[in-house]
């Protein structure tokens, strides 16, 4: 080989070699940044302060602000606010936000920060948690403020207004509502159609404030108009609430049938959509139910049935099957036992209603074979106070469900017979049809009247009348004589 070819066959290795090791270089710097990312990955559950640390690592790894530094940032923040660490985590979301306008593409940053700020949200369990998420929300409205993306900028707004009416801080919630009305609107007034769905959320939130506010006229209004709303395709969530807040506009105007209709279409909602809610809007559903007096078992639907034996309902279950088959004592027994129902300041504000109407119902029961009773032996079999006993015969006989007097001094319950009304009622009838029936003998008979069409006067025909029901008396007198006769020449000849 000669010295030519040797020095060709060095400079071509060399070249090769040069070549292979820069991107070695910067091969090996992404895949370093990768593996630490990974490596704190795994570090999640085992270790969280070191997989922070390995996390906020990252960045700074990166010559450039890009995609590795906007992942660990992330992580690191849904880690600090799982461990409490609030105003770190408030930190680096300020640093995240950095990477949004040219680390990583619009989309995928909308995607990420709506599901962190998703993460944060849920995740707020405590109250320093809760008072946090303003500040997160804030940071993120004063980053998108200066960019055109009005996506982010409302989805963030709803996310601070559920979090401004959690803390019932309704002048707030009402002022940002206009703000969100007003961005979701054409310029002459009207809903603009391409952000329905956005408008339908924002109906949910102001009918949430204006149910808890017990605003019932503006609530109605509203959610009349919510319920117009044709150009979304809303989420199974948003429809629960509205259903949901008006079943409860509803059972506030004593509407139970709406009110039972409206909170089956929030359950099947809320069933869709996979909400915990669901539990406790069917508890409302079974209270409606009741309410409305229905004996149809509100199981037999397709959507309620596999929730029938689920512990979480068992209490109101038992309820509604005393309810039906008019147990009060079991009913009572049931609710003693069950106070924590009344956790729920819904239910607990309604179930007197139902109550009452149990205890009505029982009153009925009990002295239905009697004419006459004693308050207190009434109190004493249904095991409530002889007011009360009192209150509920006060309103049926005023009601007419029963036809009787109290006699408030004695204590006593006296109650008209319905089978001497019936008598009474029956003499009377047949009366009036022998008047009938003696007044056109009497009177239209040709034999005693002319044929000048003569008129007997009222006194005539009463003697007349007389005349002939006594003459009726004493045939029917002869006719029993001889009858009575009979059997007992009858019975000597058996002797």
């Amino acid at each position: 080989m000669s010295d030519d070819e040797n020095f060709m066959q060095e400079s071509d290795e060399e070249q090769y070699d040069f070549e292979y090791e820069e991107d070695d270089d910067e091969d090996s710097g992404d895949v370093d940044i990768e593996n630490k990312y990974y490596n704190a990955k795994q570090l999640k559950l085992t270790d969280p302060n070191d997989a922070i640390a390995e996390f906020l690592g990252i960045p700074p790894l990166e010559q450039d602000k890009g995609e590795w530094g906007f992942k660990g940032l992330k992580q690191a923040i849904k880690l600090e606010f799982k461990l409490g660490q609030y105003e770190k985590a408030a930190d680096h979301f300020a640093e995240l936000l950095t990477y949004v306008k040219s680390a990583v593409t619009r989309n995928y940053s909308e995607k990420s920060l709506n599901n962190m700020l998703d993460y944060i949200e849920k995740g707020a369990d405590r109250p320093e948690a809760v008072k946090s998420m303003e500040k997160f929300y804030s940071l993120t409205l004063q980053s998108f403020q200066s960019t055109n993306n009005e996506r982010l900028w409302l989805k963030t707004n709803i996310k601070l207004v559920k979090l401004l009416l959690d803390r019932k801080e309704y002048g707030a919630v009402a002022k940002k509502l206009r703000e969100l009305h007003k961005a979701c609107q054409r310029p002459d007034g009207s809903d603009d159609p391409s952000k329905g769905t956005y408008s339908l959320e924002i109906y949910a939130l102001e009918i949430q404030m204006l149910a808890e506010t017990k605003n019932n006229k503006q609530l109605k209004a509203l959610y009349q108009r919510a319920l117009k709303v044709k150009s979304a395709v809303p989420h199974p969530r948003i429809m629960g609430i509205i259903r949901e807040c008006g079943g409860k506009m509803h059972m506030s105007e004593e509407n139970w049938n709406e009110a039972q209709s409206d909170f089956f279409e929030s359950f099947r909602n809320y069933d869709e959509a996979g909400s915990l809610q669901r539990i406790q809007v069917l508890k409302y559903l079974l209270l409606s139910t009741m309410l409305m007096k229905s004996n149809i078992n509100p199981f037999d639907s397709q959507e309620t049935k596999p929730y029938k034996t689920d512990p979480r309902i068992s209490a109101m279950t038992e309820l509604v099957d005393a309810y039906q088959r008019d147990d009060v004592h079991t009913y009572e027994k049931v609710l003693q036992g069950n106070q924590d129902i009344l956790d729920d300041p819904f239910i607990a504000e309604n179930i007197d209603e139902v109550t009452r109407n149990m205890r009505t119902k029982g009153v009925v029961k009990l002295i239905a074979p009697y004419t006459r009773m004693k308050l207190s032996w009434i109190a004493k079999q249904l095991r409530i106070s002889e007011p009360e006993v009192q209150d509920i015969l006060g309103f049926l006989i005023v009601d007419r469900k029963i036809n009787g007097t109290l006699n408030q001094k004695e204590g006593l319950l006296e109650i008209a017979s319905n089978a001497d009304m019936e008598r009474i009622a029956a003499m009377g009838s047949l009366t009036k049809s022998i008047s009938n029936l003696f007044g056109a003998i009497f009177k239209d008979g040709e034999g005693f009247r002319t044929i000048e069409n003569t008129t007997m006067d009222d006194n005539s025909l009463e003697s007349v009348q007389g005349v002939a029901l006594r003459k009726a008396s004493r045939l029917r007198e002869s006719q029993q004589q001889q009858r009575a006769r009979k059997d007992k020449g009858t019975g000597l000849a058996w002797v």
